[in-house]
């Protein structure tokens, strides 16, 4: 017998002996003439049915088994236990819905402990896959952002963070094998660790954390700040989708400043590819927002807008500051945290203009 036929053979041999063992636990049943249940009136000459009732039995009742006040007395009491039961029912229902309620709520505001719970939860459950797209320590930087974003903007918000990351780590793997032989493939296989995870939602944390100071923090509107915070998260995707797709697919990469061709992969490169991806990434995740309830139609085009000239605006100063002598502190990280913050500023300044 094959090794991969083995469990498959002791399952069914396991339902077989469950099976038998239910057969013979309910001939023992029927054997004993237990659960005589009458389904109509007992009378002079009727027989028994029901599980386990002996045909050669007959019941030959002299008077009715219940008397008609008994019959009503224990009615009543069978009524008031079934009000009593509903009762406590509704009693244990009603904290666990307002848990629930509070857990999920859709406009931030959740208490620290059900925020931390549920994430940790979520992570833990699905630590396999998520391992995956994180580090060890982005995993642990992921359960700090994701409780602080689910206490301040609830499920929906902390959703259109985890779309950000899904659909950043999957553009990532696009052709990966082939960027690893240009040497121009994210390093780590793709992981996001604590310096991405920061780098990248740092500025939407802060909008969401504002948006909860009031209905105008800072003489900002809390509805701006949201806007704002889907918009940082959008130029950020927009900003892989046009790194990735544009070192898989684009035919011709030039330097944004001086518009030379140079190869794929340098900082400040742009491509038409790249820059069509940029627009669609952000359309996505705005879109998301959208449908969210978290942002209006015409927030859509605001964001899409401000993400799609906070990606081009991030070729710029990578071209203009990173790899300079004096310069090396500008990684990545703080090119991207820029990035996202010039998104969000973007989004706040055209929400005053045409919201």
């Amino acid at each position: 017998m094959k090794g991969s036929e083995l469990p498959e053979t002791m399952a069914i041999r396991r339902n077989h002996s469950f099976i038998l063992l239910l057969t013979l636990f309910l001939a023992a049943i029927c054997q004993s003439n237990a659960f005589v249940v009458p389904t109509q009136p007992m009378s002079v000459g009727r027989r028994p049915v029901g599980i386990g009732a002996d045909p050669s039995m007959r019941i030959t009742p002299k008077q009715p088994l219940y008397p008609l006040s008994q019959l009503r007395k224990h009615s009543t009491t069978i009524h008031k236990r079934s009000r009593h039961n509903q009762q406590l029912h509704l009693a244990l229902q009603e904290p666990v819905i307002q848990y629930l309620t509070s857990m999920f709520r859709c406009t931030g505001g959740v208490p620290f402990a059900q925020a931390f719970t549920i994430n940790a939860v979520g992570i833990s459950i699905l630590q396999k896959p998520l391992s995956k797209m994180l580090t060890g320590a982005g995993l642990l930087n992921a359960l700090i952002l994701g409780t602080s974003l689910w206490q301040t903007l609830g499920w929906k918000g902390w959703s259109v963070c985890v779309a950000y990351l899904f659909l950043g780590v999957l553009v990532t793997k696009i052709r990966f094998s082939e960027k690893e032989k240009m040497g121009i493939a994210e390093s780590r296989g793709g992981k996001r660790g604590p310096e991405n995870l920061w780098g990248s939602a740092a500025t939407g944390l802060a909008c969401a954390i504002c948006s909860r100071r009031g209905s105008s923090f800072l003489g900002i509107p809390s509805n701006l700040y949201i806007l704002a915070y889907v918009a940082s998260l959008a130029t950020k995707l927009a900003d892989t989708f046009a790194s990735e797709i544009g070192k898989a697919f684009g035919k011709t990469t030039f330097l944004i400043t001086t518009f030379q061709r140079v190869e794929p992969g340098t900082e400040g490169a742009v491509s038409a590819e790249g820059t069509a991806a940029a627009a669609l990434g952000g359309f996505i995740l705005s879109a998301y927002g959208w449908s969210l309830g978290m942002i209006s139609a015409k927030g859509v085009a605001i964001s899409t807008a401000a993400a799609f000239l906070a990606t081009n605006a991030e070729s710029l100063l990578g071209a203009i500051l990173q790899d300079k002598e004096g310069l090396e502190w500008i990684t990545n990280e703080v090119i991207n945290f820029l990035n996202t913050l010039i998104g969000g500023g973007l989004a706040i300044l055209g929400g005053k203009l045409f919201l």
